[in-house]
């Protein structure tokens, strides 16, 4: 899933965020109560959002793949905080509509536990934060 090379951030304007990749543009902004003014998600909730997406992607894949029709799946994200408001557990339910085949919910369980979004979580990469003064850095050959 590594597909996005080069992600250009820009910041169009008081507490939004751009991310630009490929022909996309993600939008973000603060909450009113952090000094934006809500006009798009925080850049937090599109993280979490993107584990929640993540695991409906591996379940719609799981499901066309049986045959089975998605309708009525929802995947119910709760993220868990501790004291100091850290991340400390993201808990996704799966919930099924009755037609479901039972015989098939630990394998999609287990579908859903192959997210590329929690793998890369998982893996614990490293950042690199560098200062440039002048001339743009790029990667792009």
């Amino acid at each position: 899933m590594a597909d996005a090379k080069e992600l250009i951030i820009t910041l169009p304007g008081n507490r939004r965020v751009d991310a630009a990749f490929g022909h996309h543009i993600v939008h973000t902004d603060q909450p009113l109560d952090n000094g934006g003014e809500d006009t798009a998600p925080s850049p937090f909730q599109l993280f979490l959002a993107s584990i929640g997406a993540c695991a409906g992607i591996f379940v719609q894949g799981f499901c066309a793949k049986r045959g089975i029709d998605p309708a009525g799946v929802r995947i119910v994200e709760r993220p868990i905080y501790d004291e100091q408001g850290t991340l400390k557990d993201v808990t996704l339910d799966i919930e099924l509509p009755g037609a479901f085949p039972e015989k098939y919910k630990e394998a999609l369980l287990r579908v859903v536990e192959q997210c590329s979004v929690k793998k890369a979580i998982a893996a614990q990469p490293t950042f690199t934060v560098r200062a440039n003064i002048g001339a743009p850095v790029s990667s792009a050959a």
